[in-house]
């Protein structure tokens, strides 16, 4: 007989299901729901696509995509077409500039002439005295130094292109990257450049970090690519030999994780007694003593604190023990619940690989979103205007520096040294200039929205294929054909508006979040200490909210599989039987989240071990074929290794969790619909009425037919 206590739970959050005798699991005969939300996703979509034609149209990308030179043309299009790649007139002028500032203000353009040339140089040279009263003719375009500026006449003398910055004075042996010609480092002597200190230090720095790091790491890869792809393989299958070892052993590894808690914090009450036991003679190991100080680690020699840490680690370590003796029951039922789970994973393995098909739309989400920024972000007509490197020299005086130019017209004979029409941005008035802000702004909201919807998605379609194997009577024979096709069909097909919804919901409190960073990054520094705390509590608030949204959600997405009700009422009914079993929902969760992160500490530490070994060549006996490639970095293989058994870990994981709450909800109704007789049988396993010390008084065979 239920006590008092869960007579009032029920009163304040619902009564039970009741018995439904049509009831066979996920319902068939289901009708679209949040058809409005529907309509509106619907025409936001359209409006996203119409967002991002209007970018592609105004749009102009080829500032990011291609080099462009002094003038302000594009290298590898137009007049330049045959002039793929960026030269630097002086590369260490773009380290040792000072004003970072103003150089990104102004599209990282570096304060030195950059010229589109065909190919990037091969050999250092430098101009020497003699070549200086030559003309430019002589010294370039006759030596096919074709690396002046465009318009440089033939009979210019060089020192005079020189002193105007239209002529390098000297060239590095350079490799293309990303379409900017970078130094690089061979064995041969170089020549003292002109007008740069110390340049031999700071050249093997740019060389090296623009060569031989980036081809190292190339050759690396190249190498180990085929063994990283042997992890990730190792990574798949002790993820699904795990999930096989929770069907089989559920009970013995959450025996094993409580009692290695238990122990951890049994040490940590005898390391903190030992402590300050150490501490007990000495009169100066006192907080009387010690006072107030900012530096922490001088609390590590008070004995206080090793009291205090003893008595935390002593209450946690007494709660715990009371929890395993009060609540056996039912952690028994959460291990009863994960075997089941992996029951139902092994009779729908395709489950396993549907993160597949979510990571490939959250991709186009994010790169159609990628997408629309870059165009938005280069709309508008170019602006090009005079620039010269130091304005404050006397010749410069009557220069018409920051006055509109041409970039295609002659370069204008000036006494200002390097005067140049320069590229400046994009042309801030237009239609979709003066909508700009507001573009951006529907281009983001279309990001959280979308991928929201796309998590949505993966949740609601597991959910489906989950409780179809829970609502089985004869498993497996009553579980259908194609459950996991079926839940996405079925999805899709109804509830689209409801997905919408609440990822809508979701998007808003993340775009709020994202908003409140911003400002709390703008006003940092004039912030006092009340504004501080405020601003942390706000960030705190919509932390807890979207949480909660998540959570809300979830399970909400569960209801609407099963059922296919509307958000708001599968949110209400799946809250309100959770609230009806809180404590199960509680040992559930952490038993679940215990095991999860086992699991996934499991394979990727697994993973980086074997990866370790093998990559730094330290399994003996291995024949020639299987031997370790030599390698620059090993550490990186090893990462990239690591990182992508993570990925993998969590896509199988995410989908066990998912059929655990599935099942869990399903569970729950179970109990409150059915009492196990000839008529209103149980759906759950053998082994959760055993634990309920419930039984199903009809016989499979007379059981009524699904």
């Amino acid at each position: 007989m239920r006590g008092k206590q869960d007579m009032d739970v029920e009163e304040t959050y619902g009564k039970p299901v009741k018995y439904d005798p049509s009831f066979r699991g996920p319902i068939k005969n289901r009708s679209c729901t949040d058809v409005i939300c529907c309509v509106l996703f619907l025409l936001f979509i359209l409006g996203y696509i119409v967002v991002g034609i209007v970018a592609w149209v105004y749009g102009d990308p080829r500032q990011v995509l291609y080099p462009r030179n002094s003038t302000g043309a594009y290298c590898g299009l137009g007049a330049n077409k045959d002039k793929p790649y960026l030269l630097y007139f002086n590369i260490f002028s773009c380290i040792l500039d000072t004003n970072i500032i103003t150089v990104a203000a102004q599209g990282l353009q570096c304060s030195t002439p950059q010229v589109c040339v065909s190919s990037c140089p091969e050999a250092p040279w430098v101009v020497s005295n003699s070549e200086l009263s030559q003309t430019v003719g002589e010294v370039f375009y006759a030596a096919g130094r074709d690396v002046c500026l465009p318009g440089v006449p033939w009979s210019m003398p060089v020192h005079q292109s020189l002193q105007q910055e239209l002529c390098p004075r000297f060239l590095l042996p350079s490799t293309p990257a990303l379409g900017r010609c970078l130094p690089w480092v061979n064995n041969s002597a170089w020549p003292e450049l002109p007008g740069i200190s110390g340049n031999n230090t700071i050249y093997q720095g740019i060389s090296l970090s623009a060569h031989d790091i980036s081809i190292k790491i190339f050759e690396d890869f190249a190498k180990s690519w085929s063994w990283i792809l042997v992890a990730l393989a190792v990574a798949l299958v002790l993820s699904l030999l795990f999930i096989l070892l929770l069907r089989l052993v559920a009970g013995p590894m959450v025996l094993v994780l409580i009692i290695g808690v238990l122990g951890v914090l049994a040490y940590g009450i005898y390391h903190c007694w030992k402590e300050y036991q150490a501490l007990q003679g000495d009169p100066n190991a006192s907080i009387s003593q010690l006072g107030f100080t900012t530096n922490l680690s001088a609390y590590s020699s008070v004995r206080e604190t090793w009291l205090a840490a003893m008595i935390v680690l002593a209450v946690l370590e007494g709660l715990l023990l009371l929890m395993l003796i009060f609540l056996r029951q039912r952690i028994r039922i959460a291990i009863a619940l994960l075997k089941e789970a992996s029951k139902a994973v092994g009779l729908m393995m395709s489950t396993m690989f549907y993160p597949l098909i979510t990571f490939v739309l959250l991709f186009i989400c994010i790169a159609y979103w990628a997408m629309i920024a870059l165009y938005l972000a280069t709309s508008g007509q170019p602006q090009y205007v005079f620039w010269a490197p130091n304005v404050s020299l006397a010749s410069c005086e009557t220069a018409p520096v920051n006055t509109s130019c041409d970039p295609m017209a002659q370069p204008m004979n000036s006494s200002c040294p390097g005067l140049m029409c320069v590229f400046q941005g994009y042309l801030s008035t237009g239609l979709v200039q003066r909508f700009l802000f507001n573009l951006q702004i529907y281009a983001v909201l279309g990001l959280f929205w979308t991928l929201n919807w796309v998590l949505a998605l993966g949740q609601c379609v597991l959910a489906g294929a989950f409780a179809s194997f829970y609502w089985a009577l004869n498993k497996p024979r009553d579980i259908p054909t194609f459950p996991l096709s079926a839940a996405f069909v079925r999805t899709l097909r109804y509830h689209t508006g409801s997905l919408a919804f609440g990822a809508l919901i979701l998007a808003l409190v993340q775009i709020a979040r994202v908003i409140l960073e911003y400002v709390d990054h703008k006003l940092r520094g004039a912030q006092n200490p009340i504004a501080r705390c405020i601003m942390c509590c706000f960030k705190c608030c919509l932390w807890c909210l979207e949480k909660f949204i998540k959570f809300l959600n979830h399970n909400a997405y569960i209801m609407i599989a099963i059922y296919g009700k509307n958000f708001c009422v599968s949110a209400k009914n799946a809250f309100m039987l959770l609230m009806r079993n809180i404590v199960r929902v509680v040992v559930l969760d952490k038993v679940t989240d215990l095991l999860l992160f086992f699991g996934k500490l499991l394979v990727v530490g697994g993973v980086g071990v074997l990866s370790f070994f093998f990559f730094t060549g330290r399994i003996p006996g291995l024949s020639k074929d299987f031997e370790s490639p030599h390698l620059n970095y090993y550490w990186l293989p090893i990462m990239t290794s690591i990182l992508g058994a993570y990925v993998i870990a969590s896509g199988f994981f995410s989908v066990f969790g998912m059929c655990v709450d599935t099942l869990f909800l399903c569970f729950l109704e179970d109990l409150e619909r059915n009492d196990g007789s000839l008529d209103r049988p149980y759906y759950m396993s053998k082994a959760l009425l055993k634990i309920l010390g419930k039984k199903n008084d009809a016989p499979p065979e007379n059981r009524r037919k699904k």
